[in-house]
């Protein structure tokens, strides 16, 4: 296992990265191993998720989602904690799923799945692939199971550390009695529309499953610091004035402060990717023609995670009802998202992605809807 100089040497690196040098250290003791993968699962969907991976060679598997309720298998697999050896993968699978049809094509011929767990609950699955038939002996398999022990901690400290900061904020929403529109329904929304732009362009701008994951995670946050803003403010129906629009908009600033002071309390410097929360906290109310708050940041130095969650937010504000206005059909609101694009305030390459993923925005839509 890791020596101390070599673990430091990963302090900081994202997940990936991580997994990538323990793969290193796994080939000097099994070196048949061509891929590790981890797959997330999510329960409010029961979709396993393409996460991180570590590919030798070939072609990595990404973008890759799957309904776990299709599989007995890995239903069986995460109830009972059982792995699973396949020693002769193409006689074992067939080619009707697209992830079979990937594994037959790159020439894998031997893996061990390996279910995770974290605080006692299913969070996703361990791959291990081999090109060669019959590759894990019983010791290979011992050697295997320690380093999906390893990864599996891994996975779980970064879920549980983002689900801690999750939490502390609605703890605090709580103690502050913050009655404002943003349920917990409408974060489910625009998370999970903030989630289908990033899959959608991952591939034309090799954005990592991480990268989209982290997304989908951090964007629920994106309005912390509202929970600084007095109710008379927060709450007022109408169009906000002068000095009350200016108290409004210090919620940007409130945010990184209360992101700043929980990453510092939960003691989460080393959290990979926490730049991607703060990126979103900061910059979720910018434009790319600088029409935006509080910097009047233009292009490219609005990062992507914030382009990504403004549009959700904006989308799901239009199709939300409020106390001055009733929700718009998505049609609509797609066009006004167009229009917003066309006139440089908003990424069209976001918004183009999620006008060509309608078809998953409506279930959201339904299955989220506010009480």
């Amino acid at each position: 296992m890791d020596k101390p100089e070599e673990m430091a040497e990963t302090e900081g690196a994202s997940l990936g990265e991580r997994l990538e040098s323990l793969h290193r250290q796994l080939l000097r003791e099994v070196p048949q191993v061509d891929r590790i993968g981890c797959a997330l699962y999510d329960r409010g969907e029961d979709l396993l998720k393409t996460f991180v991976n570590s590919t030798l060679s070939g072609e990595a598997l990404k973008g890759y989602e799957f309904r776990m309720s299709d599989s007995h298998a890995l239903n069986d697999m995460a109830q009972s904690g059982r792995r699973r050896l396949l020693a002769d993968i193409p006689a074992s699978l067939s080619p009707s799923t697209a992830h079979s049809r990937w594994v037959l094509k790159e020439g894998y011929r031997s893996s061990l799945t390996v279910p995770m767990y974290g605080q006692g609950a299913f969070i996703g699955f361990l791959f291990f692939d081999s090109r060669r038939p019959d590759a894990f002996s019983p010791a290979d398999q011992r050697q295997l199971l320690i380093y999906a022990n390893l990864i599996s901690l891994l996975v779980s400290f970064e879920l549980l550390s983002i689900r801690a900061l999750a939490g502390s904020v609605d703890m605090a929403r709580a103690f502050c009695d913050l009655r404002d529109f943003e349920t917990g329904a409408h974060l489910e929304r625009m998370s999970r529309y903030s989630r289908l732009m990033a899959k959608e362009i991952a591939p034309d701008l090799s954005l990592s499953d991480e990268f989209v994951e982290h997304v989908f995670l951090f964007s629920p946050l994106h309005d912390v610091g509202k929970i600084g803003i007095p109710d008379h403010i927060l709450l007022k129906p109408g169009k906000l004035e002068g000095e009350e629009w200016e108290t409004m908009k210090s919620h940007v600033a409130r945010g990184c402060a209360v992101i700043d002071k929980m990453v510092e309390d939960l003691s989460l410097h080393r959290l990979p990717n926490i730049s991607i929360l703060r990126n979103i906290v900061e910059f979720h109310h910018e434009y790319l023609d600088g029409s935006g708050y509080p910097k009047g940041a233009c292009g490219e130095d609005i990062p992507l995670e914030a382009r990504l969650t403004t549009v959700a937010d904006i989308f799901d504000a239009l199709t939300s009802r409020r106390p001055y206005k009733d929700a718009w059909p998505v049609e609509k609101a797609l066009a006004e998202l167009d229009r917003l694009a066309t006139g440089g305030k908003l990424d069209p390459l976001a918004v183009g992605a999620l006008r060509r993923r309608e078809a998953d925005v409506r279930p959201i839509l339904e299955k989220y809807a506010e009480s």
